[in-house]
């Protein structure tokens, strides 16, 4: 299932506390809602195959379940480290399109946020679906980058001023256990399939 991508600059900004579930198999799951990348008025997930890239200073402990909440570190609004660390890479397999607050309930299990998170999710824009992504991650040997200015903001997604190398990168989930996780949470869901054209 590793694709024959050898280098990219696309990345998704995502809490570090995410990016170490994904990395370390805890979860494959991100959930979204709007703000990624309307064209039109419709989500649309910009690249199918992104670097992962930790952010620091909007994480919040407390829509986070117990066990991710305690590695959670406050920091000052615009804070940012002078290197970030690059440690891997995803494919985004699926998107599934959900409003039914009782199906992302039963989803609670798969990710790291907590009810709280989810409520205030679905509340926020209402009549948009939440998104869940599905994310094969594939684990980098860490590289380091320089933080640039444009790198911030409330963005989703940004392109890095030079591209990583995936060589050496390695499947946090074996194909078969990827699969079944994929299907089970397939299943929930119902099967509605949001396909992206990319």
């Amino acid at each position: 299932m590793l694709m024959e991508l050898t280098t990219t600059f696309h990345a998704l900004k995502e809490w570090a506390v995410a990016i170490n579930a994904l990395e370390s198999g805890k979860t494959i799951m991100l959930l979204r809602k709007g703000g990624i990348h309307e064209r039109n008025g419709h989500f649309q997930v910009a690249h199918k195959q992104i670097l992962l890239y930790p952010t620091y200073e909007h994480q919040q402990a407390f829509m986070l379940k117990a066990e991710y909440a305690n590695h959670v570190y406050p920091v000052t609004s615009g804070w940012h480290p002078e290197k970030v660390p690059i440690s891997s890479w995803a494919e985004i397999t699926d998107i599934l399109p959900v409003s039914d607050e009782s199906i992302v309930n039963t989803l609670l299990p798969f990710h790291i946020w907590n009810e709280h998170f989810i409520s205030d999710r679905l509340k926020w824009k209402p009549r948009q679906p939440l998104y869940i992504l599905l994310l094969r991650t594939y684990k980098l040997p860490q590289q380091e980058i320089p933080y640039h200015p444009k790198y911030g903001g409330c963005k989703s997604w940004i392109d890095l001023d030079q591209p990583i190398h995936l060589q050496g990168a390695k499947p946090v989930l074996s194909d078969f256990g990827y699969t079944q996780l994929v299907k089970t949470i397939r299943q929930i869901v119902g099967d509605k399939l949001y396909a992206p054209s990319f």
